[in-house]
């Protein structure tokens, strides 16, 4: 019998460890609920100002609501601890491309100002190959621009 090398075993293990914890984590995003709009007020100064926490495969607040023709300014929080996330947002008729990595545990500030009314997705394409990305597993929401 021909013994299997120590690198594809470790890779094996590791396969079926990050399979099993996805699976988990994919059944606690299904249980959870979409959370209600937010309409984002604009400030004095005339910027939109929220923040969004990226958790395991959710943000909160996952639709927002802003209005066109002003800045706005979204902090993006990761609240996990290994898994990095981004925030994406991009319309297929070019009205609209927003496109920020998210550390781990780290706090992002991104500025863009939605020219055209329209309802946006926003979603996290991230991945490990060859499990399901983020968004297949509820990491979306949306930006509804009035």
């Amino acid at each position: 019998m021909q013994k299997m090398p120590r690198r594809s075993l470790i890779m094996l293990a590791t396969v079926w460890l990050l399979t099993s914890v996805g699976v988990t984590i994919v059944h606690a995003a299904e249980l959870s609920q979409s959370s209600p709009p937010v309409v984002i007020a604009v400030a004095a100064d005339g910027v939109q100002r929220a923040t969004v926490t990226l958790d395991s495969y959710s943000y909160n607040p996952n639709h927002l609501i802003v209005e066109a023709g002003k800045p706005v300014e979204l902090t993006l929080t990761s609240v996990t601890t290994i898994i990095p996330h981004n925030f994406i947002i991009k319309d297929p008729a070019g009205r609209l491309s927003v496109e920020q990595d998210v550390g781990a545990g780290k706090t992002v500030t991104i500025t863009f100002t939605p020219t055209q009314p329209g309802i946006f997705p926003i979603y996290c394409d991230k991945r490990l190959w060859p499990l399901p990305s983020h968004r297949d597993k509820g990491m979306e929401g949306k930006l509804e621009v009035r």
